[in-house]
């Protein structure tokens, strides 16, 4: 269980990083700088970052229901594994619901758009501290909780930081925030597959 969990999470995030990359070159009319990836997700190639977005809610329900059935009974919460899945859901809302527009009137669906996604990065990053704490009571990948932990607080910085600091670049700010999220998902996800089947 543990290992399939590992990797399908292991593909989810994969595929979502992979799509993030390759759609900075398939709009070059975007200016990656300033625009997040909300912008990324509309026009006729959005469908394919859109299924990025559903890859990685995918791998996140992954990483959760695979630590919370992979720890001990001692070190279980059901808090990261409802977090990662609200935020699972609240990707796939992120991914079809249309973002606003600057030159545009402000939608309803555009509302959704930016509370879903808001939604995502705050869930994921708390489910992503309290899962890393959770990790010292994990037998064989306890030694995993310090550096886990401190990539986890600095993505909860960061994303704090992004959200404050208003004169950051907005598309830059965010895709750093998501690199470092993908980076601690993936190694996540690695631990997870390569977890002892003794423990």
């Amino acid at each position: 269980m543990r290992r399939l969990a590992g990797t399908v999470a292991i593909a989810g995030i994969g595929a979502f990083a992979t799509a993030c990359v390759v759609w900075q070159f398939l709009r070059p009319d975007l200016d990656w700088v300033r625009v997040p990836m909300s912008f990324y997700l509309l026009g006729p190639t959005g469908w394919g970052l859109q299924a990025g977005y559903m890859a990685l809610a995918v791998a996140l329900v992954a990483l959760a229901v695979g630590y919370y059935r992979g720890l001990p009974r001692h070190a279980r919460s059901a808090a990261p594994l409802s977090l990662f899945s609200v935020g699972a859901v609240a990707l796939v809302v992120t991914a079809l619901a249309r973002s606003n527009l600057p030159d545009a009137a402000p939608t309803l669906e555009g509302w959704v758009h930016g509370t879903a996604a808001n939604t995502a990065f705050l869930t994921v990053t708390t489910a992503m501290l309290l899962q890393s704490w959770r990790l010292r009571g994990a037998g064989a990948l306890s030694r995993h909780w310090k550096p886990a932990f401190a990539l986890a607080a600095v993505c909860f910085l960061v994303l704090w930081l992004h959200v404050l600091w208003r004169d950051l670049p907005r598309g830059a700010g965010q895709k750093a925030v998501i690199a470092l999220i993908v980076a601690w998902l993936g190694l996540a996800a690695h631990w997870l597959r390569r977890w002892p089947r003794t423990t």
